[in-house]
């Protein structure tokens, strides 16, 4: 099996990093789409060589047909793919009642914040830029599937501010009744802050309470996130203070 460029060097100096999730974190299955042969079988080899179970898809047309009948437990997402693009996937995925909950992580040479943005808005959870290392590839996706066990195991109360409800075991959030739609991002944004009104949170806390700590993002990117919960928040948006130079909180 031959390896292009910056990938030949990165299968040759990669280590098995050690595990310590449990058997059933290291059976995940996880769908890698991209229409780069070298790139996907790469990919696979690190996942596979880590334990865990693969499906591979070189069209948005194929992933999104995988994603719903083998319901995977996460998804590594080429943005440029012929046909229906990453971006478009995401969207769908994140669209549908039985694959909105898959965790996805874009794997893209747009390094540009203005993609990073707008698949963070559409629900992705984390992005990995080419060329990559398969190492750092194989922490995020351990880290991603950790912090999905984790939120669906965890036990959160419903939070309630006057007619603002968030329902974190729902994933729902209503005002006066009615359902606001918002991206995985910003509910998690929402919950964050609103579980403790008063304290101010700065960018990288809100992203690190989000994504964990290995995740990079620019400020414009928490920025704009903010800016799209506010809008939706309706007459809750002012609920999301900005502390200037700081960060953010919500008022208590």
């Amino acid at each position: 099996m031959q390896w292009k460029g910056t990938f030949r060097v990165h299968i040759l100096t990669f280590k098995t990093a050690e595990i310590d999730l449990g058997q059933q974190m290291q059976k995940a299955t996880i769908l890698v789409v991209d229409d780069e042969d070298d790139i996907r079988e790469l990919v696979e080899y690190s996942l596979k060589r880590e334990g865990y179970e693969t499906l591979e898809a070189s069209t948005g047309e194929e992933a999104l047909a995988l994603a719903r009948r083998h319901r995977p437990n996460l998804i590594v997402l080429d943005l440029m793919l012929p046909g229906v693009d990453g971006l478009e996937v995401c969207r769908r995925l994140k669209g549908g009642a039985d694959t909105e909950a898959i965790t996805v992580i874009m794997l893209t040479a747009r390094g540009g914040e203005a993609d990073i943005v707008t698949g963070l808005e559409l629900g992705a959870d984390d992005y990995v830029t080419k060329p990559f290392s398969p190492r750092v590839l194989v922490a995020r996706i351990r880290s991603a599937l950790r912090r999905h066990t984790q939120s669906a195991e965890a036990k959160e109360d419903v939070i309630r501010i006057n007619s603002l409800v968030i329902d974190p075991g729902r994933h729902e959030v209503l005002v006066d009744d009615d359902k606001v739609d918002l991206t995985f991002t910003e509910f998690r944004i929402l919950q964050t802050l609103a579980r403790r009104p008063g304290r101010v949170f700065t960018r990288y806390q809100i992203i690190d309470s989000i994504h964990g700590g290995e995740y990079v993002v620019t400020d414009r990117a928490v920025d704009v996130q903010i800016a799209g919960l506010r809008k939706k928040l309706g007459k809750y948006g002012d609920y999301v203070e900005t502390v200037r130079g700081v960060g953010y909180r919500f008022k208590d």
